[in-house]
């Protein structure tokens, strides 16, 4: 049988994990149906890949792009970078089951916990669906530029049972039992599995712990114990009190489903998951989880993690109490309490020992008023030559341009001896891209681009096939996404083209083009010389085809 579309001359790395082949490539009717010596008829398109490294695109697993797929099909920057496959609904978040009375509720959730704006979420979300499958469906009458599984949240499955109350008290057994059937509603409509937040720094709307946190150990393990009758999906869990290592591996051995946890950084230090009770650094927790046994999978970037902060949303001080009351208020109250003297020194005091040294690795990154400060010194270094504290320098200096200063802080994630061991180490899952979420803040979906040039191609750290096989092979293994993540006969033709001398990310720059004009940090690829999405060229010469959205919604248990 002639093949439509032949991909030739291209050096393949086919996502096993296993060496590199010169072969040729065929694809008929969106399948791999063969690899090496390929079937050309009279209707064959051929492509030329001379020097090129052919792929499996790349599976993101952590994504935030629940409502961003509604305005942005393309699902950008992802999409620039040769992922053709994402993962939403992570950290116990998502829009859906969702009451309408709690619409303003989520929205201001996604805010303070997100960096999704409020106002962006409600212009931008067509509310024509409440049930988790009414989403799906939605998703599905979509044209898509990538592929999208959906995880079904704790947080709306939380408020659509209880209300308002999602977020003062714990459930009871009536209310358990109404979560147990919304989340085998959603996993038999096709969802990916279940997600959950513990994490001290998620707090929602009105400052108060978002609704995930309020569960009782009962109400997490019957959630977690319906995705193992289910028989597919995964738990992916944001670790907090009440989810430590030790029970995440009863989770994955009572379940028998694949767990995955968010997220395992360099130099987090002594307190480490101190929330979860678990101290120690990144390699040690690593170790302790890997020993405890079952089917865990602690998330890592590869990018350092370093956000442009700003005190309208202090989200990277969360966690302290101070900034709690802060996360309450709107912008006239937070402004009020920065430049209260008894507020700063409740805060002050308050700040982790970590922050002394965070204060050198943070700088002005956007500014109109204190444009000679703009990548300039640190904020540790100009408060030491003022002679007063980098908290109260960094507040200062945010009153005086209406908290519209941007400080690019480093804020974890940027030891490279320790991460080239993570990267390393096939039991962690590369992840945390946060795509679709922080956009303002973060541009950390450009991560594939990164891991080729600075951990493949310039320190050599891992191989060209380990970090493939990391980006498609190993998420397609724990998503249970069997037909994709590799280059074979029969896996769907899900497949990019880069070259391995060129490949990089861009700088994060800054673009208007959010609902109501909003803006976010956007970043482009260099050397992706091509996407396929089932079999379909989305990307050609780093441009995006215009018109071309095959992307399909994936249901998880279905074929």
């Amino acid at each position: 049988m002639a093949v439509d579309l032949a991909l030739r001359g291209a050096t393949v790395v086919d996502g096993t994990g296993g060496p590199e082949r010169r072969v040729d490539v065929g694809i008929h009717g969106g399948t791999i149906v063969e690899v090496g010596d390929v079937t050309i008829g009279a209707g064959t398109t051929e492509v030329d890949l001379s020097g090129l490294v052919l792929s499996p695109g790349f599976i993101d697993p952590h994504t935030h792009f629940d409502a961003q797929i509604f305005w942005d099909p393309d699902l950008t920057p992802s999409s620039w970078h040769g992922v053709t496959t994402v993962l939403l609904g992570n950290c116990g978040f998502g829009i859906a089951p969702l009451p309408p009375s709690q619409r303003s509720t989520i929205g201001h959730t996604l805010e303070n916990v997100e960096g999704m704006s409020a106002e962006v979420l409600a212009l931008g979300i067509p509310w024509g669906f409440e049930s988790f499958p009414e989403y799906l469906d939605e998703l599905a009458r979509r044209p898509l530029r990538c592929n999208v599984g959906v995880l079904v949240g704790h947080t709306p499955v939380r408020m659509q049972v209880m209300g308002p109350e999602a977020s003062d008290r714990p459930a009871t057994v009536t209310e358990i039992a109404a979560m147990r059937r919304l989340v085998e509603e959603a996993l038999g409509a096709g969802a990916f599995g279940f997600s959950t937040s513990r994490a001290p720094t998620h707090l929602g709307a009105l400052g108060r712990p978002v609704p995930s946190r309020l569960a009782s150990p009962e109400e997490t393990d019957a959630l977690f114990d319906t995705v193992g009758r289910a028989g597919h999906g995964i738990v992916q869990a944001t670790v907090g009190v009440g989810l430590s290592l030790q029970e995440l591996s009863d989770v994955a051995m009572r379940t028998g489903r694949p767990v995955t946890w968010t997220a395992l950084f360099t130099g987090m230090g002594a307190e480490a998951l101190d929330g979860a009770g678990e101290h120690g650094t990144a390699l040690e927790l690593a170790d302790r989880g890997r020993a405890l046994g079952g089917d865990v999978y602690p998330q890592i970037a590869s990018l350092p993690q370093v956000m442009q902060v700003t005190l309208a949303d202090p989200f990277p001080f969360a966690m302290l109490p101070a900034f709690r009351e802060v996360l309450a208020g709107d912008g006239a109250a937070r402004s009020a309490a920065y430049a209260s003297a008894a507020w700063r020194d409740r805060a002050r005091a308050q700040l982790p020992a970590k922050w002394s040294a965070r204060w050198f690795k943070t700088t002005v990154d956007e500014s109109a008023v204190h444009a000679d400060l703009v990548h300039g010194p640190t904020l540790g270094e100009l408060a030491a030559e003022r002679g007063i504290h980098p908290f109260d320098l960094f507040l200062n200096l945010s009153l005086a341009e209406d908290l519209q200063t941007r400080f690019r802080a480093v804020l974890a994630n940027d030891d490279e001896s320790e991460l080239a061991v993570l990267l390393r180490d096939p039991s962690c899952l590369l992840a945390v891209s946060d795509a679709g979420a922080h956009v303002s803040q973060l541009c950390d979906a450009r991560y594939p681009t990164h891991l080729l040039r600075r951990w493949v191609r310039e320190t050599g750290v891992i191989s060209l096939p380990f970090a493939v096989w990391r980006m498609t092979g190993q998420p397609a293994a724990v998503l249970g996404l069997s037909d994709r993540g590799v280059i074979r006969p029969g896996a769907v033709a899900d497949l990019v083209a880069f070259s391995p001398t060129e490949v990089a990310e861009g700088e994060p720059y800054r673009i208007w083009d959010l609902p109501g004009g909003a803006d976010r940090l956007v970043a482009k690829a260099a050397g992706i010389a091509g996407v396929w999405v089932n079999g379909v060229r989305t990307v050609c010469d780093g441009e995006l085809v215009e018109g071309a959205r095959p992307g399909t919604l994936l249901r998880s248990g279905r074929r």
